[in-house]
């Protein structure tokens, strides 16, 4: 395993996720260092002093992100219902089944979270997403909440972070948005999720990221190791490398649907 250049930080857990769905557990448990109040949801977190959200349609993906709900429970579970080892990761978890199966790891938590919001929007036709450019999978008809988990569950077992990273486009972070995917494709790779974005009068941006990992674990809003004064928001800046708990990114690697 090749695993890219770190500068500077030493990972306390470094996992990667891929498409063979492999099970794995950290090595040492790590506690909770601290216990957040409880934000009902996403909208509800406090943004750092001067900033403020930007503005979305009430129909917009980005309105949609930012009305999930958090539980009251700031312990991340896997898949099986074990907790997962590192418990230092996460701000909140998102009220967003994991299901029962390994299946719902980084990439597939990207692709859950949008096609959820899709099927609110009964916008079916466009649920769709690819394992090479050549197959893709398309939600058909009825309709109905078990044939979209079935179409899922298919698409998690054969899709993943190499083929959704072909899917999204490039995009600079000066233009981040809700929605945005930053994402390592490959074998192995990663994916986080943007779920919110705010501004402030100079024009700076921040926002919050979130992921699902391997095993397959409830999909939560990370924390920010580097920064903590305005952790779990992440500042838009002039750094190459983005750091997260659990892995790093570089800014060229922000895609958009």
């Amino acid at each position: 395993m090749i695993i890219k250049p770190f500068k500077g930080f030493l990972l306390l857990v470094l996992l990667f996720c891929n498409n063979e769905k492999v099970n794995s557990t950290n090595a040492k448990a790590i506690p909770i260092l601290v216990q957040h109040p409880h934000y009902v949801t996403i909208e509800k977190i406090p943004l750092p002093e001067g900033y403020k959200r930007t503005e979305a349609d009430s129909i917009s993906f980005t309105c949609w992100l930012r009305k999930i709900g958090l539980k009251a429970n700031n312990t991340v579970y896997l898949f099986d219902g074990r907790e997962k080892q590192n418990q230092s990761a996460q701000f909140a978890v998102l009220d967003i089944s994991v299901g029962k199966k390994n299946l719902q790891q980084c990439a597939d938590a990207v692709m859950r979270l949008r096609a959820e919001y899709l099927f609110a929007q009964k916008e079916f036709e466009k649920i769709i997403f690819t394992d090479n450019e050549a197959i893709q999978y398309i939600f058909k008809q009825p309709y109905n909440r078990q044939n979209f988990n079935t179409y899922l569950d298919r698409v998690f077992g054969m899709c993943g972070s190499a083929s959704l990273a072909r899917q999204l486009k490039p995009t600079p972070m000066k233009n981040i948005s809700p929605g945005d995917v930053l994402i390592h494709g490959g074998f192995p790779g990663h994916a986080v999720i943007v779920l919110d974005v705010a501004l402030n009068s100079n024009g700076n941006k921040v926002y919050l990221l979130a992921q699902s990992y391997m095993p397959a674990q409830d999909i939560h809003l990370l924390n920010n190791p580097i920064n903590k004064n305005i952790s779990p928001w992440y500042q838009v800046n002039e750094d190459d490398i983005i750091t997260t708990p659990e892995y790093f990114f570089t800014k060229n690697e922000l895609r958009k649907w």
